[in-house]
């Protein structure tokens, strides 16, 4: 019997190791003015587009690695983006994210940011493993891991797919100094320069509008040199404004940073947390940057 076991175990073990399965996302948008089909049919628009569902994926699942994007593909009304999973932990945390609704607020959040959909136009979802919708049983995460991993992949990534990635990848420009040259109060993101300003309430606001749940993680980056925010403080925050919701967690989180750090409290720290706990894209909100073409 003994052995039996360990012949079982050594097989899950290896199953996990060897994990693997596809499933089909559905994008869609309520508005017609904002099809996303009409954009991804647009060469301009495409990028913008796929820029969207990558920092949406990176959003759900915490990361970049352990799956990829294979193909993007006409499903009217829908926009249909094929995804392989090759870890199932990963993957698990991509059904939970899209089971609660995380997937589509950052759908939401940066398609309005990098598509210029207005925040109250209606983003639209569908998931699909093979022929099974799994939308409608999200409560069973067992079965639709089971569902993905019987989905196995047809094809490896498409060429559009690649030429995607690679622009992304070439999308940041040259950096414009090196580090020995920066100037005095300026720090540098993705090699690029900003100025090292003292944060405002307009950064609060912008802030809280667009960190949502995130927002603990990044008070726990900057809870590292900032006296004000040490022990207890981020809880006693999340309890006392519990009611209100994640805005105003978030804008008094920054405002008891600027408060206690007074004109220390600068624009680099806030990017430099941001960074250590990989919400680059939170980052780019916060210094306005815009895709590039």
């Amino acid at each position: 019997m003994d052995s039996i076991d360990t012949k079982r175990l050594n097989e899950s073990n290896l199953d996990d190791r060897a994990w693997s399965g596809c499933a089909v996302l559905f994008l869609g948008c309520s508005s017609p003015a904002h099809n996303l089909l009409s954009i991804y049919k647009d060469e301009q628009g495409k990028f913008s587009l796929f820029k969207v569902i990558k920092l949406t994926l990176t959003d759900s699942v915490g990361g970049l690695e352990g799956y990829e994007i294979l193909k993007l593909h006409d499903a009217d009304p829908f926009l249909g983006v094929e995804l392989k999973f090759m870890d199932m932990n990963l993957c698990q945390r991509f059904l939970e994210s899209y089971a609660c609704g995380s997937l589509l607020q950052f759908l939401s959040q940066h398609a309005s940011r990098l598509l210029s959909i207005p925040d109250g136009v209606v983003m639209e979802t569908q998931l699909k493993a093979g022929a099974h919708t799994m939308d409608h049983s999200l409560n069973d995460l067992d079965s639709c891991l089971e569902h993905v991993r019987q989905s196995q992949p047809v094809r490896l990534r498409d060429d559009e797919v690649t030429q995607l990635e690679q622009q992304l990848q070439n999308s940041y420009g040259p950096p414009s100094q090196s580090p020995q040259e920066l100037p005095k109060n300026c720090f540098l993101f993705q090699k690029r320069v900003f100025d090292d300003r003292p944060l405002t309430s307009a950064d609060q606001q912008r802030f809280a509008a667009h960190i949502g749940r995130d927002w603990r993680r990044v008070g726990r980056a900057l809870q590292k040199n900032c006296r004000g925010l040490k022990g207890p403080a981020i809880d006693n925050l999340a309890y006392e404004y519990e009611r209100e919701g994640l805005y105003e967690q978030a804008y008094q989180l920054l405002g008891r940073f600027i408060q206690s750090e007074g004109r220390s409290a600068r624009l680099g720290r806030l990017i430099s947390a941001l960074e250590e706990t990989k919400l680059t894209n939170m980052a780019e909100i916060m210094l306005g940057i815009q895709p590039r073409d």
